[in-house]
């Protein structure tokens, strides 16, 4: 991609010609996304899912706490040292980044995209740091399979029959320190989309996929069509939680546009788990799956140098207990990130 003067291309794209670096990233995951076929790229993978608390809400404010905190320590930095921490989760309220986050006295900037919000993180964060608003600043999103089933479907004594289309809530944590100086990482945030809300009216809550797959699309196509980069020049074009069903829907719809992606595409709910041996039927969801896939697999391999540019395309489905109660339809959102290796 052309590298312009001006700082948003088309009507949704921006580019950063700024330098904002990947300084630090940290993955904390659950014993069963540690089981996983990415288990052995996660920081820490911890095998108590209360995190030493007493609710399921407090855990995961404990799981995104040592996310940020090793992240800033991974980028030899202190918590003085970063202005600002963008974040959010899929909790009433942000609730899991705000207690989580409180006793650190850094400032918060807190967000809602659902299973989007680790992009939308990114992009907030890396606008204040090309602009100069800040030297240093964290990125974070979580999500804990408990709490979700207890906010959004059932709790977990009910036990429910799951329906093959379902995605799993990942238990995960992942942060990014972006950073106007170079890391030891090598990979810079070097262009963003912002997603649009997509609504398809699909009604089924259960099937995650089919409700986030048309805004995956929309945001996708758009990147190209803003910028007039092109598919090939990615090594990876990846999805956050769109799962097995969502993927067919995805592929099948760029196709119609005339994007083909299909040798070079991920989805980091397929990635995450090893659905037969785990079961878990459709693949993983929630903010944490993109988050530890990205901190734990996918930086770590630009940072190798093995792929120089990526696509990661985080994807969210907007609904809540009230909307869902009322019959409405799930509107989809995603953001586009592209992640570029700079140690040549």
């Amino acid at each position: 991609m052309e590298n312009k003067s001006s700082k948003y291309q088309g009507k949704q794209s921006m580019i950063f010609p700024e330098g904002v670096y990947v300084r630090g990233i940290a993955s904390v995951a659950g014993k069963m996304e540690g089981e996983g076929p990415l288990g052995a790229y996660f920081d820490i993978v911890q095998k108590d899912p209360m995190f030493g608390a007493s609710t399921w809400e407090e855990s995961e404010s404990n799981m995104m706490r040592q996310a940020i905190e090793h992240a800033i320590g991974d980028a030899g930095l202190g918590k003085k040292d970063v202005r600002f921490v963008a974040g959010g989760d899929l909790l009433g309220q942000l609730i899991a980044t705000t207690f989580g986050i409180e006793s650190m006295n850094i400032p918060l900037l807190g967000l809602y995209g659902a299973c989007s919000t680790m992009g939308e993180s990114l992009l907030a964060a890396a606008v204040f740091v090309s602009g100069g608003f800040a030297e240093n600043m964290v990125a974070v999103t979580s999500s804990h399979f408990a709490g979700a089933e207890k906010q959004f479907r059932f709790p977990l004594a009910y036990g429910n029959q799951r329906p093959m289309a379902a995605t799993w809530t990942v238990t995960g944590s992942g942060a990014v320190v972006l950073s106007s100086q170079k890391g030891a990482y090598h990979v810079r945030l070097c262009a963003a989309t912002m997603g649009r809300i997509v609504d398809y009216g699909v009604k089924d809550s259960m099937n995650m996929g089919a409700c986030m797959a048309p805004a995956a699309c929309d945001t996708i196509s758009r990147y190209f069509e803003d910028t007039g980069d092109k598919p090939e020049n990615f090594d990876r074009i990846v999805t956050g939680d769109l799962g097995v069903v969502g993927k067919e829907i995805l592929l099948a719809m760029l196709s119609e546009k005339g994007y083909e992606i299909g040798d070079r595409y991920m989805d980091c709910g397929i990635e995450i788990y090893d659905a037969k041996r785990q079961g878990t039927d459709a693949g993983g969801s929630g903010c944490g799956c993109s988050a530890i896939t990205l901190t734990g697999y996918l930086l770590r391999k630009m940072s190798e140098g093995i792929w120089k540019r990526i696509l990661f395309v985080p994807t969210g489905a907007l609904l809540s207990t009230v909307s869902f109660n009322e019959g409405n339809s799930v509107p989809g959102i995603a953001h586009a990130i592209v992640f570029e290796y700079c140690g040549d």
